[in-house]
């Protein structure tokens, strides 16, 4: 998001160049980045509104509207959007997406051997309250292989992408599963190489937020800046 406070720790997200993760090869950068001045257009819009939200649009298990329930387990995502002082950040775009329940996307370029499931977009967002909360109903990802080196499987997550008042104003990272034990073999994960930092990517099972009956709750707290930042992906 806007760099206005302290100076970002970047020793806590991941570097551009990370070997183990074999795409960073391709796409990382190879010479010293230039930064570049937003122009006025960039730093005054797109603006975004809760007109834009529709009411299904951060419950996921319906959404899709093709006449049944998704397959899998149901859980609830909920936590806050704060900066690096604690105080809540209000009317922040939440986008998440995921792979279904047996690892596949909706997305011409997923051709994993696993079934797509018509009651399930993968895909939904809110805005944050005047308190910075958030909350989604979606059903649990499953793993699944991405071709990165031998037997490579990612582990269960959820991508979040964060924006600001204006389209520049970004932050993506993915949120990761108590656990999980696919987490110590991915690259991506482990591409934090702050141990502390790579904490603060995986969501903590919460009793309180768990509806009984029907489905748990995880919370993932999301930081902007600061000591306690969340690790996020370079665009």
């Amino acid at each position: 998001m806007a760099d206005d406070h302290s100076p970002r720790d970047w020793n806590s997200h991941p570097p551009y160049q990370h070997p183990p993760y074999g795409s960073t090869a391709r796409r990382g950068p190879q010479q010293p980045l230039l930064p570049l001045e937003h122009t006025l257009s960039e730093l005054t819009g797109p603006l975004y509104g809760s007109e834009a939200i529709q009411t299904l649009d951060q419950d996921l298990s319906r959404n899709a509207a093709a006449g049944g329930p998704p397959l899998g387990e149901r859980i609830i995502v909920a936590g806050r959007v704060l900066d690096e002082a604690g105080h809540p950040i209000p009317r922040t775009l939440i986008e998440i997406w995921q792979a279904n329940s047996a690892g596949r996307y909706i997305h011409r370029n997923d051709q994993h051997d696993a079934p797509l499931d018509p009651n399930f977009l993968g895909a939904g967002r809110c805005l944050t309250d005047n308190d910075g909360n958030y909350r989604f109903i979606t059903i649990k990802p499953g793993a699944y292989p991405w071709g990165n080196h031998d037997n490579a499987w990612r582990p269960a997550h959820i991508h979040f992408s964060l924006f600001g008042h204006v389209l520049a104003d970004r932050l993506i990272t993915q949120m990761y599963f108590p656990g999980d034990p696919l987490l110590a073999l991915d690259p991506i994960y482990n591409g934090t190489l702050d141990p502390d930092a790579r904490e603060r990517l995986v969501a903590r099972f919460d009793l309180e937020l768990t509806t009984p009956g029907w489905a748990l709750g995880y919370r993932f707290d999301i930081v902007l800046r600061g000591p306690q930042a969340t690790p996020r992906e370079e665009q």
